[in-house]
């Protein structure tokens, strides 16, 4: 019996990369290409043996091999056109996973503008702590797990939905591929300028999401969220659960949970007004009391009861990239966090700003990278959403065409623009001191500013 092959385009990509290992744990014989793989996706490809090969060299295509598409390729693209060419059969990587994985699993998706990696990687967590052993598909590494892949030994799959389009042949979101029995959606905002006109067009996306959740199945969201409440509008056929971060007495929501202290890094989870248990823990911020929440909300609907959900909370090691401590020298933190849109980046500063030493300064060190933000779209909104730092370093990269000059004239002296990465670590290095909390946020690699700055501070050359 011959092996069943399959090549993969963007293997780099958190998602694409962990498609390839979930193909690799059901038998196929894997092999992909991407521009540019840098760890951790690299380290993991390599890890389960998948052979990768950097660029899309047309030669590199397996002879009748099938070919999963990244939403990265394009047409024109030579290795695209050499697919298209040569007849071979491709699809996109939420119809693969729909058709080969999918299909049989409860799948418990996360969708929502931010906090879906978190939430899904929480979720994964709960139900491997109660013993589900649970498969998932995460845009990022949580910490309890080491790869942001795995296919797991129960029916029970976790999944990150992202309401990017599918493939360059399939410009419907990659989220309705999945067909949840739980679906959690945690927000919503305009984002993804680059495919999406407006929110209005990300709302039809989210209720083609909804139309796809069982009657028998369940939707968990805030209870405050105008988008949200409009998608639903529209029809809604399953059974929904709103949680609130602010409960209130007399009318209490079926699951609710209460910071105990400003920075949110303790708080009580409360079923119908009534007081569950308290969570202690190392993650802070609203945003990511609410990511909890949701977490709990959704594998209680899977089965774990709540109190098992919350005796697991303590335990959750974080995501990679996700307000991740990578050195503190001589005083100085620096932490690496994926925050790119406005609202993400003023959640991030927020959860943050408890933990500055005393006398200290909160430094935001900013690439604009998303296509949304390279467009402008948000940059009006920079301003409030960077509010919270003490100082902001920004690379305003060759390609970003919309002027700083409103956001100069918001912060002030505060910020510091750079054209270029060693100019931006000059001016981060001229002016850090003992007790700054320096937080590098971007969704990329940032052209390797955080270990070049953590070489910098151990007084390495760079």
């Amino acid at each position: 019996m011959s092996t069943r092959r399959l090549h993969v385009l963007g293997i780099g990509g958190t998602f694409m990369g962990g498609l390839a290992q979930l193909a690799r744990a059901q038998g196929y014989a894997v092999t992909g290409s991407d521009q540019k793989l840098y760890p951790p996706m690299s380290d993991q490809l390599e890890q389960v043996g998948i052979p990768y090969h950097e660029g899309h060299d047309p030669g590199t295509l397996p002879a009748q091999c099938p070919v999963v598409v990244g939403n990265v390729m394009r047409r024109g693209m030579p290795i695209v056109e050499a697919v298209l060419d040569r007849g071979l059969d491709y699809t996109s990587g939420p119809q693969w996973l729909s058709e080969h994985l999918l299909r049989d699993r409860w799948v418990l998706a996360v969708a929502g503008t931010h906090g879906k990696t978190t939430t899904a990687s929480l979720l994964a967590w709960i139900l491997e702590y109660a013993g589900m052993s649970p498969g998932f598909l995460i845009g990022g590494v949580p910490g309890n797990f080491g790869v942001s892949a795995r296919l797991g030994e129960s029916p029970f799959f976790v999944i990150e939905a992202d309401e990017y389009d599918s493939a360059f042949f399939d410009k419907r979101a990659k989220f309705v591929h999945y067909r949840p029995r739980t679906l959690v959606l945690n927000n919503l905002e305009f984002d993804h300028a680059d495919i999406y006109p407006d929110l209005a067009a990300i709302e039809r996306q989210f209720h083609h999401l909804v139309r796809t959740v069982p009657g028998q199945g369940r939707i968990l969201m805030p209870s405050a969220d105008a988008a949200l409440e409009r998608v639903l509008e529209m029809g809604c056929w399953t059974p929904v659960e709103r949680l609130s971060t602010d409960p209130d007495p007399g009318a209490p929501t079926a699951l609710a949970a209460r910071a105990l202290n400003p920075e949110a890094s303790a708080f009580e989870v409360l079923a119908d007004g009534v007081v569950q248990g308290r969570v202690d823990w190392s993650l802070t911020g609203q945003h990511n009391l609410s990511n909890a929440l949701a977490a709990l909300a959704a594998a209680r609907h899977a089965g774990v009861p709540l109190t098992t959900g919350i005796a697991a909370l303590p335990g959750f090691l974080g995501v990679r990239r996700r307000q991740e401590l990578r050195a503190e020298i001589d005083g100085v933190r620096v932490i690496d966090d994926f925050a790119h849109h406005p609202t993400a980046i003023r959640l991030t500063l927020e959860g943050l700003r408890g933990q500055v030493a005393v006398g200290g300064r909160l430094v935001a060190i900013l690439e604009p990278r998303s296509n949304t933000m390279r467009m402008g779209v948000h940059a009006d909104a920079l301003g409030a959403a960077l509010a919270q730092a003490d100082a902001v370093h920004l690379y305003h990269a060759p390609e970003i065409d919309w002027s700083t000059d409103v956001l100069q004239q918001q912060l002030g002296e505060n910020l510091v623009v750079a054209h270029d990465i060693e100019s931006l670590l000059q001016g981060i290095l001229a002016t850090v001191r003992s007790g700054d909390t320096l937080v590098i946020m971007s969704n990329g690699g940032f052209d390797g500013l955080h270990v070049r700055l953590i070489d910098a501070l151990q007084g390495t050359p760079v």
